[in-house]
């Protein structure tokens, strides 16, 4: 399938891309909880390993070669670690915005611990041989 990626990158305020390590067993994990909570499905998916991470995010904050953290791509702009994963919350309503609370934490803080989880992460729960793919019923959601 072709994706018009200056597209999805214009249309990025009403549907932020979630960028994440599609071999990761939290972070597709991550990915099934968001989908079945975001009931206005405004987030779209993509994998680090994808042709939509290499256009979107390109050079971006992290390599994609090492995908230590998961973007969020919102207003054509790149958010990671703790502040992408609050921003996520934050956008699925209620209960889950209250995870907003966090962001009054200093960055740094936030930042170590999520660097913590994403460091042991391969470790604690296990790593897929192939990337995510999604359901019929979630396909439009992705993008490859």
């Amino acid at each position: 399938m072709s994706y018009n990626y200056e597209e999805i990158a214009q249309n990025s305020d009403k549907h932020p891309v979630i960028f994440f390590d599609g071999y990761c067993n939290l972070c597709n994990s991550s990915v099934d909880f968001i989908v079945r909570h975001d009931r206005k499905r405004k987030f779209r998916f993509a994998s680090l390993q994808s042709e939509a991470a290499k256009h979107l995010i390109g050079d971006g904050p992290i390599a994609l070669d090492d995908p230590s953290s998961f973007v969020l791509y919102i207003n054509q702009k790149q958010k990671t670690q703790s502040t992408a994963a609050l921003r996520v919350l934050t956008g699925l309503g209620l209960p889950y915005c209250l995870a907003g609370i966090f962001f009054i934490v200093p960055r740094f803080i936030r930042n170590w611990a999520y660097r913590k989880i994403s460091k042991n992460r391969y470790a604690w729960f296990g790593k897929k041989e192939t990337c995510r793919l999604p359901t019929e019923e979630e396909r439009g959601l992705f993008y490859g």
